[in-house]
């Protein structure tokens, strides 16, 4: 008969380390991550004196080198896609233009803008 005591088992290791470098990681990438889509085309909006908020409201981007986007439409299919989005919104349209863009590019793309039935856009400025 052996009275020894029973050999002790090992002691099991503990998840709650890993656990916190879970939650650690995933604070991390939902603090680095984007929300909200990239602009389609890199645009630097020129800059006004005045200091005020635009609404939200369907959003036309102008590239220095006078291209139009909107997501991943580019040229006509942008002014058209701006002008079924703006039907249904209280705000005018809003035309974000990169502050290198020419006047008769700008100039252009109103004039694109009025034939597709739109005839109140508003220019997006960056405060000074």
């Amino acid at each position: 008969m052996d009275f020894s005591p029973e050999p002790r088992r090992p002691q099991a290791e503990s998840i709650v380390p890993m656990i916190n470098v879970v939650f650690l990681l995933l604070v991390f990438f939902l603090m680095t991550s984007r929300l909200a889509p990239p602009e389609p085309v890199e645009v630097e909006p020129p800059v006004s004196a005045q200091d005020s908020q635009a609404e939200e409201a369907p959003v036309l981007y102008l590239s220095a080198e006078g291209e139009v986007a909107i997501e991943n439409l580019r040229g006509p299919e942008a002014v058209a896609e701006l002008a079924r989005r703006a039907e249904g919104s209280d705000a005018p349209p809003l035309l974000r233009a990169d502050a290198g863009a020419e006047a008769a590019k700008v100039a252009r793309v109103l004039k694109d803008l009025a034939a597709a039935g739109l005839s109140d856009v508003a220019l997006v400025v960056a405060p000074q």
